[in-house]
């Protein structure tokens, strides 16, 4: 199986069940010191980032159904997920989660190995700015006034005392030449 990721995508998140037993599984999706990695080998992805990457083990959320894992802890959310939920809720054993930003914003083909199942591909919410408008004067900013009264008067004094040190360092180099 292949999967195109977009490495511009933001909001899709990729469900996989893994076919281990579960003493396996902790050796095929951490990351060893030596730079091995199963799971990135057994998704067959060129850049993946560690971080984003989560492993569940379905029995250690206990009364949590695992839609709503998925809805609180990653934003799993469209017509698809909704339609899963059912599905998900009936899985055991282990799962990896991978969010876009799993894949480090690289373009990739996912060539997937035999011990992943690919559960679902989902949309991930994206969050909305929360509380009021800025309404302090302040917070208007002054575009579209014209230039600022450091911009009129010909610029920064800094920049005008460095200048007048140069022209007066030039003017002492050319006096000991010609002396």
């Amino acid at each position: 199986m292949q999967i195109e990721i977009n490495g511009s995508d933001r909001g899709t998140l990729l469900v996989f069940q893994l076919d281990l037993p579960g003493e396996a599984v902790e050796r095929f999706t951490v990351q060893a010191g030596t730079g091995e990695w199963p799971l990135k080998y057994a998704l067959g992805a060129t850049s993946l980032r560690n971080g984003f990457v989560d492993v569940v083990n379905i029995r250690d959320l206990d009364q949590m159904r695992l839609s709503r894992y998925l809805t609180e802890a990653h934003n799993a959310s469209g017509a698809e997920f909704k339609a899963d939920q059912a599905r998900l809720d009936a899985l055991t054993g282990h799962l990896v989660v991978l969010p876009a930003q799993a894949f480090d914003n690289t373009s990739q083909t996912l060539r997937i190995a035999p011990q992943l199942r690919l559960i679902g591909s989902y949309s991930e919410a994206t969050g909305k700015a929360s509380g009021p408008k800025l309404g302090s004067a302040s917070a208007k900013g002054l575009l579209g006034q014209g230039p600022s009264p450091q911009s009129a008067n010909g610029g920064s004094p800094y920049f005008k005392l460095a200048l007048a040190g140069v022209a007066v360092l030039i003017v002492l180099i050319l006096a000991a030449l010609l002396l």
